[in-house]
């Protein structure tokens, strides 16, 4: 429920994910889908228990079968699935928006279920928000924070780096909570956990002071000035995006969002003269303001506005996040193979995150940058470029996305996270069972 300092309830946000929003508390049959619709999950049914003592009985009465929890289904592989038609998918969207604001202490506690355009509208109301957004802001909180998602910018960290306690739902019906502060390396190995230790109920995070941010987007900048300014680009604001379809070795779109109010120096480009969606061709009204356009942090950190749906889903997502020393080589490994990935490809975005110490973090122990490829949902195709890429990248030994497409095989991947045999101990120690893990999660752990 709502507190006495977030008594304003957030405006609605409409569902991105249908077959698992906007719908009522209870049992919803199947086939369950997510957002992009290519996939169709395992499950007989969804579960969508309204309150917290529902979700401790589901969860207890679960017996052998496994229990994963589905975000907004943003996700675009099996890393939410069931491994079996009677395993229990959980949403915990029908649960009541907590969301606690602690003005003083600069700390929000917020429910698993709570989007970020709800959780953004109520911090801003008590002069709080948070340093970073991902380009959507209609993604759950525990489900990004659980796959390492994040959103630009070369001193700030992933949307897991916010997180200073989580609150953990276990097999055995208990709630426990570890904190950045009182449990140290386990709570490191507890974020970025991929569902595997149990059901997050709760998160805490750190906000700061709310802010301005000024949107400016400039085009047409070519890869050669990319590699020769790459760390002047970058840091040219508080975040910044660069989009290219990779049909030419030049980024189309730069976009820019800077706490620095005034216009920007950015001599390598020329200003947009009208505003843009990131995908050539398609209506910008869904974007969040541009051409120099002031506004709260919360309405231009994203590239969306909450009240659209950005698109209709028909797409297939990757990411492959690599070492910050390691991206003006791997941008020309992909400028190397445009011409056979292009053809699959709407766009693709070029981000930078800041090293953390969270063990399953793509971002885990390097300042990263993150290559991002939104395809035509086509899978088969999707799956011959995803392999061309990995191909080219294989030297720079990426780590994909969570959440996203790959044919990393899993034997590789457990060599990319360095921490990853202490997070299957961790994994063990939580859920000796492994009632709480997949078929994803297993292949990843070596369970």
């Amino acid at each position: 429920m709502m507190n006495s300092e977030t008594s304003a309830a957030p405006s609605p946000v409409p569902p991105i994910a249908p077959a698992v929003a906007a719908v009522p508390a209870g049992t919803v049959p199947g086939p369950v889908r997510n957002w992009a619709g290519n996939q169709t999950f395992r499950a007989g049914a969804l579960h969508r228990p309204a309150s917290a003592e529902a979700l401790a009985a589901l969860v207890a009465g679960a017996g052998e079968r496994r229990v994963r929890v589905l975000g907004s289904g943003h996700s675009f592989n099996r890393i939410a699935d069931v491994d079996a038609p009677d395993d229990l998918l959980v949403s915990l969207g029908a649960l009541d928006p907590l969301v606690e604001v602690d003005a003083a202490a600069r700390t929000v506690r917020v429910g698993a279920g709570v989007r970020y355009a709800e959780l953004a509208r109520v911090l801003d109301t008590h002069g709080l928000a948070l340093p970073t957004m991902a380009s959507l802001p209609h993604i759950s909180v525990a489900g990004s924070v659980a796959t390492g998602t994040h959103g630009s910018g070369d001193a700030v960290g992933s949307l897991a780096t916010q997180v200073r306690s989580v609150e953990l739902l276990t097999a055995g019906g208990d709630v426990r909570v570890l904190s950045r502060e009182a449990d140290g390396e386990r709570f490191a190995g507890a974020v970025v956990a991929l569902g595997a230790l149990g059901v997050v109920t709760a998160l805490t995070l750190d906000a700061v002071p709310a802010f301005r941010v000024r949107q400016d987007v400039f085009t047409d900048l070519a890869l050669d000035t990319v590699a020769a300014r790459f760390d002047a680009i970058t840091g040219a604001a508080h975040s910044v995006s660069l989009f290219t379809d990779w049909k030419e070795p030049r980024f189309g779109q730069v976009w820019l969002k800077r706490t620095d109010l005034g216009a920007p120096d950015f001599p390598w480009a020329a200003p947009a003269t009208e505003p843009v969606h990131p995908v050539p061709g398609m209506d910008a009204t869904a974007c969040t303001p541009q051409l120099g356009a002031v506004g709260p942090w919360h309405e231009r950190l994203p590239h969306f506005r909450p009240e659209f749906t950005p698109s209709n889903g028909a797409e297939i997502q990757s990411e492959y996040l690599v070492a910050r020393a390691d991206a003006v080589a791997a941008l020309r490994a992909v400028a190397g193979v445009r011409e056979r990935i292009a053809p699959a490809l709407q766009i693709s975005e070029v981000r930078t995150v800041a090293a953390d110490n969270l063990w399953l973090s793509p971002a885990y122990g390097r300042d990263t940058v993150a290559l991002h490829f939104t395809w035509v949902p086509d899978a088969e195709r999707v799956r011959t470029a995803c392999g061309v890429l990995e191909t080219a990248l294989a030297p720079f030994a990426p780590r994909p996305h969570w959440g996203k497409v790959s044919t990393v095989p899993a034997r590789e991947l457990r060599g990319r996270w360095e921490r990853m045999d202490d997070f299957a101990d961790l994994a063990r120690e939580f859920d000796p069972r492994g009632r709480f893990a997949n078929e994803a999660v297993r292949e990843v752990l070596g369970r």
